[in-house]
């Protein structure tokens, strides 16, 4: 089909650009290096006394939420500024082939960026006897938070020419997906005093915005279809969006 190979093309030439440059590398070793400092240090890793990965994966959101903007800050900013964007749409390339294979390029880039962290996995199988259906499935639900903050990466990208104002708009778009189903938030709600609506059921519904509950679920080894399309959901939006 032409939508498929269009999309490929777009995707091989993005994952070129990626690793054609310092960007790839630099990216990988800031990630991995800051992954390791939170585990080890802040994270209190050994000091757990159990086979465990749950001090990796708990500041995953925190560190996509400045990671991914950065490097999908590029994604459409970029192309708008040089001009290549009039190019590209000269080309037999519909605008969603552009904005899937842009998309599918940086999934694939977080995919291998979050595979180079194995030696963790290893770590806790020589140290105990893990259950490693529960580390999978962590790892599916860290995707899933990257993938999400990806999208709205995307969508803050076409929205300006400016790499660092769309940077800026992701971190504060993804900081509030975040932030909206921690206590200082809702009990602030909860103690708000609306006479047409009812406060728990508007607690409930700005905290189902947050990314951090459906995340922590599949980090206690549950996948719950009401977390998948949660992040599906997010995801449709912010390309549809774009």
């Amino acid at each position: 089909m032409i939508a498929v190979r269009n999309i490929r093309a777009v995707t091989t030439k993005e994952l070129y650009c990626y690793f054609a440059s310092p960007v790839a590398y630099v990216f990988f070793i800031i990630f991995l290096m800051l992954m390791g400092f939170f585990t080890f240090m802040w994270g209190n890793f050994f000091g757990q006394g159990e086979a465990t990965l749950s001090s990796f994966f708990i500041w995953h959101p925190w560190l996509y939420l400045f990671l991914v903007p950065a490097m999908a800050m590029r994604l459409w900013s970029e192309e708008q500024q040089t001009g290549t964007i009039e190019l590209l749409f000269t080309l037999p390339v519909k605008p969603w082939h552009a904005i899937v294979g842009k998309y599918f390029a940086g999934t694939i880039f977080l995919g291998l960026a979050l595979a180079l962290t194995f030696p963790m996995v290893i770590s806790i199988n020589v140290l105990g006897n893990p259950d490693n259906g529960i580390v999978m499935t962590g790892y599916l639900g860290s995707f899933l938070t990257a993938a999400a903050f990806l999208a709205i990466g995307c969508l803050t990208s076409a929205l300006t020419r400016n790499q660092v104002i769309s940077f800026v708009i992701a971190v504060v778009v993804c900081l509030l997906a975040i932030l909206c189903g921690f206590p200082p938030v809702t009990d602030a709600l909860l103690d708000l005093e609306v006479a047409w609506i009812n406060i728990n059921t508007l607690v409930d519904f700005v905290a189902g915005f947050s990314v951090v509950p459906h995340f922590q679920t599949m980090q206690r080894g549950v996948v719950d279809v009401r977390d998948v399309l949660y992040f599906l959901s997010v995801i449709v939006f912010s390309l549809f969006a774009t």
